[in-house]
């Protein structure tokens, strides 16, 4: 087991009450869990963005100095989103 140590933080009311719903739930034993799990999400969540940015976003940028006759003008890009959004909706 990873050594541990105590660390006091202030919440918003709103949230020390989700915080001790999910507890209250029996989701989880303690606050320390509940947070605990947020901040292993949080983490995943930069690491996985992080990840994108290094491996799509730099790699694409790459392609298109090395060919710019590649490039995808925006308007069209936009409105792949909408398209994605409006099938997902």
């Amino acid at each position: 087991m990873k050594p541990e140590q105590t660390l006091t933080v202030t919440l918003p009311v709103d949230l020390v009450e989700r915080v001790n719903d999910k507890v209250s739930s029996g989701a989880f034993h303690s606050a320390s869990d509940v947070v605990r799990e947020g901040l292993e999400a949080l983490i995943g969540r930069e690491d996985s963005l992080d990840r994108w940015l290094r491996e799509t976003v730099v790699a694409g940028h790459r392609e298109y100095l090395s060919d710019p006759s590649k490039a995808v003008p925006a308007d069209e890009i936009l409105e792949r989103i909408r398209r994605r959004k409006r099938s997902a909706g």
